[in-house]
């Protein structure tokens, strides 16, 4: 007797969609808080950065550990202590007036992150979906991260308008908490168990059979310089576009929607960028389930090194930085269901978060080193330039990598 077909949209999905989209966009909007908080303080560019490097650190540590949490003791369990975790960072850095710490609570404010985000939630997505629809799925939970992106930045710029900064952070924090309502709908019971059941292999061997393959390798490589990309822009985009820009025409299109300041137009490039990236995602999740998945991103890569390269060669004007938003925000998180689905395809499910965890720990090397050089290298040189061509050397080294893929999987651990 056939199965009934589950469908796309699911409570489940809707809900996790949910939580994405808030996390995600309260960690969109940090860039907006480079410069506030350091001519509140009179930091250094370095300062703040630092400590938005660290958080993006401490997310690629604690995806692993929360993918383990989630497997070992259930997906509830980790979202909540996630979302606790990723509130404390915020009221607290509200109340911090040093740099260090705001640098050691977003280490709080990463295992927050790592805990409400992609890791935890894409395997929860994952395993409910059927197979045939797996890869559209997580195309549609990684579009939720980016709707994040469209909406906080804007959130954030409006609140900033009206409120400190501090009062900001409180009310990301409250927003956070109350995506726990939402853990009803997200099944799946602890899965605590004291060893992997009979006939199937421990979480142990598993990760050490994975971590040993060539192909484990090149996904660990080649994610590196999305983090390093996406994680730079989002950190230091606003204040680059606010910088950097010519001004805005008073008598143009932008004027006549409010947007009158390169200030706002930063907010509102980082926005755009994630409202593209919706239609990336979900065109990345589709094209996964019909065409091999290292070739895809290979091409991802690429196009990201040819846009980054030809934006910063080009003068910068309102127009320039609205189509690079475009054009990099359809290539931005393109990569998550492709990479994800590529280790489900050839590690198996049971272990996906942790697996993908484990490779999203590369991603985040890379945002730390994006975040901190952006700020170190500004504060020596006064600019950016460098920051940007380092990306677009990263950018064509990972879609050099993917090419020796091999995307078949490594039975028996798909069974």
């Amino acid at each position: 007797m056939p199965q009934a077909r589950i469908p796309l949209v699911t409570p489940l999905l809707v809900a996790a969609c949910t939580i994405l989209l808030v996390g995600f966009g309260v960690r969109a909007s940090f860039g907006l808080f480079q410069i506030p908080i350091a001519e509140d303080f009179g930091w250094l560019r370095a300062d703040f950065s630092l400590a938005i490097a660290i958080q993006n650190l401490a997310w690629g540590i604690g995806q692993p550990i929360f993918g383990a949490i989630a497997e070992r003791y259930g997906d509830r369990r980790a979202i909540i202590l996630g979302a606790l975790l990723y509130a404390a960072g915020l009221v607290l850095s509200a109340n911090a007036v040093t740099p260090g710490a705001h640098q050691f609570l977003n280490i709080l404010i990463g295992f927050g992150i790592a805990g409400t985000g992609f890791g935890v939630i894409l395997a929860i997505v994952g395993r409910a979906a059927s197979p045939e629809r797996r890869s559209l799925t997580l195309g549609v939970a990684t579009a939720a991260g980016s709707a994040g992106q469209v909406v906080g930045p804007l959130l954030a710029d409006w609140l900033l308008g009206m409120m400190p900064w501090q009062q900001v952070f409180i009310v990301f924090a409250a927003l956070i908490l109350a995506t726990l309502a939402l853990l009803p709908f997200i099944s799946g019971p602890a899965r605590a168990q004291p060893g992997a059941p009979a006939g199937e292999e421990s979480m142990g061997a598993i990760v050490g059979r994975a971590i040993r393959d060539p192909s484990f390798a090149l996904i660990f490589l080649g994610f590196f310089s999305c983090g390093y990309q996406l994680a730079f822009i989002t950190a230091h985009f606003p204040a680059f576009v606010t910088e950097v820009c010519s001004p805005i025409p008073a008598n143009g299109v932008l004027a006549s929607f409010g947007i009158t300041t390169t200030s706002a137009l930063g907010a509102l490039a980082i926005a755009v960028i994630g409202l593209a990236n919706i239609c990336g995602t979900l065109a990345a999740g589709a094209l996964g389930q019909r065409y091999r998945k290292k070739y895809l991103l290979a091409q991802i890569y690429l196009a990201r090194t040819v846009v980054a390269a030809a934006f910063i060669l080009a003068p910068m004007t309102p127009a320039s930085v609205l189509v690079f938003s475009v054009l990099m925000g359809a290539l931005w998180l393109a990569t998550v269901p492709l990479t994800s689905g590529l280790v489900a395809q050839i590690w198996g499910l049971r272990y996906m978060g942790t697996l993908y965890g484990l490779v999203f720990f590369s991603h985040q090397l890379g945002g730390f080193l994006g975040v901190w050089l952006g700020g170190r290298l500004y504060d020596i040189y006064g600019n950016y330039t460098l920051v940007w061509w380092v990306g677009v050397g990263v950018g064509a080294f990972s879609a050099l990598v993917h090419l020796p893929i091999r995307e078949r999987p490594a039975l028996p651990l798909a069974a």
